[in-house]
């Protein structure tokens, strides 16, 4: 019996429904629960007096797979659907033009997904405890990354207003807002009249703080003859202001450059630990922080992805094609992973030093590729590397994966 029964559940902040629907789309039972020990022990209840069998559980479809009681149904070992909401709102309309909505309406929709069109939608992924604090680790990371970079922007907005000194000292080759020399000399002198009064003790002590520890005096006599430059001024108390709304932005950015760091090391560290990692690190470009990012997102549930095409549309590096009558457009996907497709550009990027993918990418250049066109079709190749290295244990062999190039630069050295 549990094989023909279907839950749907639609989430909310504090509460969920539940409804189950047989193989002829009839209610079964409904119930709301709260999102809490006492509810995912309803839920069970509910299940198991529908028929669930221990060896079939009962499948079941959600909109979003946050929270507690859904890492909970996942460590039963059932499956769980994550259905794209977008997509929910086209099944619920198959019924319904109104658009008249409810909650128990929406779980019931989303069982009648299951029992109708399961095979056209993919569970979530049987991943191990490892892979998913890995994920957790690495998206931690990946947002500190973005939240600083956001912070960067506005502290270099801000400056522009009224202290163009600091954005000549410190937006410089191999320096930027985010340098700890930057940081610290910011803490001190967050505006042109106290920057311009800071004495030589006082830049190389703030240096010396920052943990800078060559080339001091260089930098103290670059510092001082940037801040007293001529430049022009805000008014005394409104510079002042802003200056203590840079101390602000200071803080914050010391606070997100710290968590990017310490994530770093803690996803790294993770990463270290699955047996995978040899397996990813065999790749040009990939490092530990990197492969703790494309790990994460694309797990180590063997049986997620059918094949390689499957893995290159996740993470956007296939394109899409469009065609309706005697027009057709091929173009580049972006419904997409966008964490894996950011971790792959920084992938592809720190791969283009290897030889053989260099020439990869002159290739495709000069065949009229643009830059981010050729990246995405670099991307694209060594994904489908990386699916085949996975499956079979493989580390990466660059003359296996372009024998082309491989060939061309023996017979060049030859």
């Amino acid at each position: 019996m549990s094989l023909t029964i279907t839950c749907g559940i639609d989430w909310a902040e504090d509460h969920h429904d539940v409804a189950l629907v047989d193989e002829t789309g009839k209610l079964v039972a409904k119930r709301r629960i709260g999102d809490d020990a006492d509810g995912y022990r309803q839920l069970l209840d509910l299940l198991a007096e529908a028929g669930e069998a221990p060896e079939t559980p009962i499948p079941v479809a959600v909109e979003t797979a946050r929270g507690l009681l859904f890492a909970c149904l996942r460590a039963t070992g059932r499956r769980v659907y994550s259905i794209n909401p977008m997509a929910v709102a086209r099944y619920r309309e198959r019924h319904r033009t109104a658009r008249a909505k409810s909650d128990h309406a929406d779980a019931m929709t989303l069982a009648n997904i299951l029992r109708t069109d399961a095979d056209v939608h993919r569970p979530l992924p049987a991943d191990s405890e490892l892979v998913q604090a890995i994920a957790v680790l690495a998206r931690a990371q990946q947002d500190a990354v973005w939240n600083r970079s956001q912070l960067i922007n506005q502290l270099r907005s801000h400056l522009k207003q009224y202290f163009p000194a600091a954005l000549a000292a410190f937006q410089v080759r191999g320096v930027g807002l985010d340098s700890r020399e930057a940081r610290a000399v910011l803490a001190v002198a967050p505006d042109p009249a106290t920057a311009s009064r800071l004495t030589r003790a006082q830049l190389r002590a703030a240096l010396r703080r920052s943990g800078r520890q060559r080339y001091i005096d260089d930098w103290v006599e670059r510092l001082r003859a940037v801040f007293t430059g001529d430049y022009l001024h805000q008014l005394p108390l409104v510079e002042r202001a802003m200056g203590r709304q840079t101390l602000a932005l200071v803080g914050q950015l010391e606070a997100a450059c710290r968590a990017a760091d310490d994530l770093a090391e803690a996803a790294a560290e993770a990463f270290a630990q699955h047996p995978d990692a040899h397996i990813l690190t065999s790749f040009p470009g990939i490092g530990p922080l990197t492969g703790a990012r494309v790990l994460g997102e694309i797990g180590d549930d063997r049986g997620r992805f059918a094949d390689a095409r499957a893995l290159k549309a996740y993470a956007g590096a296939s394109p899409v094609t469009i065609a309706s009558g005697k027009s057709r457009a091929v173009r580049h996907r972006r419904v997409k992973n966008q964490r894996l497709a950011a971790a792959g550009y920084v992938w592809i990027f720190g791969a283009l030093p290897s030889p053989l993918i260099k020439e990869h990418y002159d290739r495709r250049r000069a065949a009229g590729d643009r830059h981010t066109a050729a990246m995405r079709n670099l991307f694209n190749r060594l994904l489908g590397c990386l699916f085949h290295c996975l499956q079979t244990g493989q580390t990466f062999d660059p003359s296996r994966a372009f024998p082309a190039a491989a060939a061309v630069s023996d017979a060049a050295a030859a």
